[in-house]
Parts: structure tokens; C-alpha cells; sequence
């Protein structure tokens, strides 16, 4: 863990032909929140809350799972006519143990909602918590950041130290840190207390990352997260019995895996 940070899934990048699309069919989640954010395409999000949310690139979807929610997402049926990419980030926020019990929720913010911070050809919006001298609204339940740099070729971009822990992730082009060079699609998990330069050779992407360590260790299993053991074997009850309510048009769902 990074943080509160525990899993990062990337979608793509794909460019998805004319009469097809993603298909995410309804899963669990306890004990995390999921952070949905799109470099390109479109997903729409549902949930056993009933909320219902297109989301494109910019865009964040915050959903709590806290005691348990169910949710899907797919390709808008306005869209799949047309070939199209898709590029994204969905990372998964551990709750603190007080938290792990909360009610879900779900929270949409627009890109426009976002502050953004430019110097020196760095372009940084911050998704989530407080970076770079700037705050999101996004409501969290622990000390975080959570941020996304468009960096040109030969720019800088400077992590101050503030945060206990942090992670950079290279998501378009490769970055150059003291250590050498992070390749697409690698992580580096960074030092405590160090001043770090990240810079771009060429026009790249870097997501950022991080803040206090959680008070005790956390199990994940599938999609489950969790200080008890206990709790995830709950989970996994509460699945198979689906006991996690319905979403509005939707009659498949995922099993749960046999091991």
C-alpha cells in the first residue's frame, strides 16, 4: 500500500471497433473506495444506490463501498455505433478500520470541478485531497493526494515531501527520476521525506499519489477489502446469496470466483 492506496487498474489504452464496448457486469465491493478517472472514451457507471453517471475523460466517480454496494459499468449505447478509444484509471482508496462499516455512497465530479495548477509546461489537476498548494472537493475518508500531470517534453515536475508515503505512475511516455528511468506502465514508490524531480523527455503523463499510512494492515481478496479476514469471508456469503441489492437493468452479474 501506498497510503491508503492498495490496487491500480488500467483500461487500455484500446481503441474499442464500431458495434462493440466494455462490459463490466455488476461485482461487489466492501471496506475501499473505487476512483474512476478517463484519459479517453466513456463509461457509465451504475450502482445498487440507483445512481447512474456517464463519465468521460477528466471526469472523477468516487464510489464508497464501506459496508457493501454492488456496481456496473459499460460502453453508453449512444456511443457504440462508432469505433472509439478507451484510457483510463481505476484505483481502489483502502478505508480507515473506523470507516470500513460506512454507508456507500456515490459522488460525480465534473473535470470543471477540479483544480488545476500549470508552471513551467506542467499541467497538474488535482483528482483528489490536497497537493501543489490546491484542494479538490472530493470528500475523503483519510489523509490523501491524488493528482494527474500532463508534463511537455524537457518539464519538471517537483513532489514536495509533505505526504508520508507516495507513488509515481508513469501513464503516457516515460519519466526520469534520480534512480533513472520509469517506463510506461511501471510505479515507483518513493522514498519518505525526499524532495523528488520527475521529468519528461518527451509529452508524457504521470499520476501521483499517496498520503498518511493506514493504522493497521488491510486482506484484499477479488474485490473485497478489509482489516478482518472475518469480514471478507462475510463478503463473499453476501455475494454468493446475493444480498447486495439490484441495479436498475441489469440481470447478469459476476459469480464469485471458485478460489
Amino acid at each position: 500500500m501506498v497510503g491508503p492506496f492498495i490496487f491500480l487498474d488500467q483500461m487500455g489504452p484500446a481503441t474499442i471497433p464500431a458495434g462493440a464496448g466494455t462490459d463490466v457486469l455488476p461485482h461487489p465491493h466492501i471496506g475501499l473506495s473505487t476512483v474512476t478517472y478517463l484519459f479517453e472514451g466513456e463509461l457509465h457507471h451504475k450502482d445498487t444506490l440507483g445512481s447512474s453517471q456517464v463519465i468521460r475523460p477528466g471526469d472523477v466517480n468516487w464510489m464508497t463501498a464501506g459496508r457493501g454496494i454492488a456496481h456496473s459499468e459499460h460502453t453508453p449505447a449512444e456511443v457504440r455505433a462508432t469505433a472509439r478509444r478507451l484510457f483510463g484509471i481505476q484505483i481502489w482508496v483502502a478505508l480507515p478500520a473506523a470507516h470500513e462499516e460506512t454507508a456507500p455512497a456515490f459522488t460525480h465530479h465534473p473535470k470543471a470541478s477540479l483544480p488545476v495548477v500549470e508552471s513551467g509546461g506542467v499541467t497538474v489537476r488535482v483528482v483528489a485531497g490536497q497537493a501543489f498548494g490546491v484542494r479538490a472537493p472530493v470528500k475523503t475518508h483519510s489523509e490523501l493526494f491524488y493528482a494527474d500531470a500532463a508534463l511537455e517534453a524537457g518539464a519538471v515536475l517537483e513532489l514536495p515531501p509533505e505526504h508520508e508515503e507516495r507513488a509515481v505512475f508513469a501513464a503516457q511516455g516515460d519519466l526520469e527520476l534520480a534512480e533513472g528511468v520509469l517506463k510506461q506502465g511501471e510505479l515507483a514508490v518513493l522514498e519518505r521525506g525526499e524532495q523528488v524531480l520527475v521529468r519528461a523527455g518527451q509529452d508524457a503523463r504521470a499520476l501521483v499519489f499517496g498520503g498518511a499510512a493506514l493504522e493497521s494492515p488491510r486482506h484484499i481478496w477479488w474485490n473485497f477489502v478489509s482489516s478482518s479476514r472475518e469480514r471478507i469471508e462475510q463478503a463473499k456469503a453476501d455475494w454468493k446469496a446475493q444480498r447486495f441489492g439490484a441495479i436498475e437493468g441489469e440481470t447478469a452479474f459476476v459469480p464469485l470466483p471458485e478460489r
